[in-house]
């Protein structure tokens, strides 16, 4: 994925490499090394400082390591793939910061390990663009790789300039000028256009790129970009034949385990889709990213005790780490409630309540805290207090920046309300909200059903109001067929005026777009359908653990994160 860096980050000015008279200046460049011995690791700070590198920066676990990268900049950065005693590998950490996307396109990366470990590092060194070391090594091939790897990130210079102030057609342009005449380090050119193409939609723009990388070679990442691409562009089968082919021969590809996830949910296998991230949570046992994945899909599909474990594995390994999120301790919390874990639970709201410190302003962080609050306030038997703060989260349930996560949270709240035989006024007609403007799919249907898993009559309930939604599509959809678009328009706004439902806003955009000179008073139409668009529609209906871009230092490229979506 890609990002500009932000102006609020502390590496918003940070250029590509400190240069002098065309030349790199190793004196004003900062390296991080990351090993857990601490005869290595010197070793290896000393091999940096010899090689004229201004500063070295030296840390002896990952996850320390991983706060270090999240808040500075660092030219190089030399790491360790095995840690004695410790959770996590150096490719859980170099996943983790990828999926969050928190590691710089411009960073030099280079990854250090045994011989026992060369599957692993190759497939982490590949990921990553730049280079891995086998141990023994010496200080002429460490020199040599980085080197390398500085050359590359040189001939991409003027892409990764544009990407860094957030110019991607002109970044993507000469990505495509570059692969066109095959010019230098025209494969990972190739691969940055690629990326930029999925990033603005622009698939057939991102296929010809694959296509042309796996002309030359069949690489991994190369294939996985193309199933990627077919799976955003809607040939979600097709993705998975493509992806299946490539875990066939590459079982040990963490990545590809990530997007048949998201694959096999879409086609509504989430037994499936729960044995890939497991899968992939195998292969890289403290990539926090993916421990957070795997513990929501089971949440809402699988094993409440799974979801627990795993839910808190991910918190105990990335707390206070931009690679977690907060939404994994709202339902680690929910999951505490229903286990009678007081402590545990009020060690997941104190969490919150104080990360919200750092973010007052944001209203899903609000939400967050509201929701365990609420829960807390039963747990202690404040029946009273909790009412009254089940009524402030009801209230926001038409706002326009109310989420379908915020819907599902809330729905999992007020089952366990019921669960506990404690019915507030209005309960149903507030799960009818909330169906009728969520459930715009299948998929976004069962999964507000999940959510209140715990009150089956809840989930009749939402499947009653999907289905009249889907009714109120195809009575429009049968107005345009017999000749009234005019009417299937009014009629889709009215509802989709009541209901907030996305599915009915993009129908009416499409019967607009579609029959325009059909229809009297267009343009009064289209006004009126992208005014709901804007306000409503625009917050999506996706379950997600990644909000976007992670602020951090400078311009990322790297796979799509990985997400557990339901598409409206």
């Amino acid at each position: 994925m890609l990002t500009a860096s932000s102006s609020t980050t502390p590496t918003a000015a940070v250029t590509l490499w400190p240069m002098v008279r065309g030349n790199i200046a190793l004196e004003r460049c900062h390296a991080l090394v990351i090993d857990g011995s601490p005869a290595s690791r010197s070793v290896l700070a000393t091999m940096l400082r010899d090689f004229g590198v201004g500063a070295v920066t030296q840390s002896s676990r990952a996850q320390d390591a991983r706060r270090l990268i999240e808040h500075k900049h660092f030219h190089i950065i030399v790491c360790e793939y095995h840690f004695d005693g410790q959770p996590i590998t150096g490719q859980d950490l170099m996943d983790d910061l990828r999926l969050a996307q928190l590691l710089p396109l411009s960073t030099v990366v280079v990854m250090i390990s045994s011989e026992a470990a060369y599957a692993n590092v190759a497939e982490a060194a590949e990921a990553a663009l730049d280079a891995y070391l086998l141990k023994p090594h010496t200080e002429s091939a460490l020199r040599e790789r980085i080197h390398q790897a500085m050359r590359r990130k040189l001939e991409l210079k003027d892409v990764i300039d544009q990407i860094e102030q957030g110019r991607f057609d002109q970044a993507l342009a000469l990505c495509e000028a570059r692969c066109a005449m095959r010019g230098p380090n025209w494969l990972n050119a190739a691969r940055i256009g690629a990326e930029l193409c999925l990033r603005t939609g622009r698939m057939e723009s991102a296929m010809q790129l694959f296509e042309a990388i796996l002309s030359t070679q069949a690489l991994p990442w190369a294939r996985l970009g193309y199933a990627r691409t077919e799976y955003q562009a809607g040939g979600v089968q097709q993705a998975r034949r493509v992806l299946e082919s490539l875990l066939n021969d590459q079982p040990g590809y963490a990545d590809a385990y990530d997007v048949m996830g998201r694959v096999l949910l879409d086609q509504g296998e989430p037994d499936a889709a729960l044995h890939a991230l497991r899968r992939a949570c195998g292969l890289t046992p403290g990539s926090v990213a993916r421990l957070q994945k795997l513990g929501l899909l089971a949440f809402y599909h699988g094993d409440p005790v799974e979801a627990a474990r795993v839910l808190q594995r991910a918190s105990a390994l990335g707390l206070n780490s931009k690679v977690f999120d907060l939404q994994a301790l709202v339902l680690l919390g929910m999951l505490q409630f229903d286990q009678n874990d007081a402590r545990g639970f009020g060690q997941s709201l104190r969490a919150i309540s104080a990360a919200r410190t750092d973010q007052a302003k944001s209203a899903r962080l609000r939400r967050f805290e509201l929701t365990l609050a609420t829960l807390q306030q039963l747990q202690q038997r404040r029946v009273g207090e909790a009412m009254a703060s089940t009524q402030v989260a009801v209230s926001e349930v038409r706002e326009p920046d109310f989420e379908f996560e915020a819907a599902c949270n809330l729905l999992s709240m007020l089952a366990r309300f019921l669960a506990r035989e404690l019915r507030p006024e209005g309960v149903n007609d507030w799960v009818r909200t909330l169906a009728d403007r969520f459930a715009v799919s299948r998929t976004t249907c069962d999964l507000l059903c999940h959510a209140c898993q715990l009150v089956p009559d809840l989930a009749r309930l939402i499947r009653t109001r999907y289905a009249a939604v889907c009714d109120q599509a195809e009575s429009a959809v049968a107005n345009t067929v017999a000749g009234e678009p005019r009417r299937a328009v009014q009629l889709l706004l009215e509802h989709a005026e009541q209901s907030l439902n996305a599915k009915l806003i993009d129908l009416a955009m499409h019967t607009l777009q579609r029959h325009h000179h059909a229809i009297k008073g267009a343009a009064e139409l289209q006004d009126r359908a992208q005014r709901l668009d804007r306000r409503y529609r625009s917050y999506g209906t996706q379950v997600q653990l990644r909000r976007g871009p992670a602020a951090g230092g400078g311009a990322v490229l790297q796979p799509e994160a990985p997400q557990l979506t339901a598409k409206a």
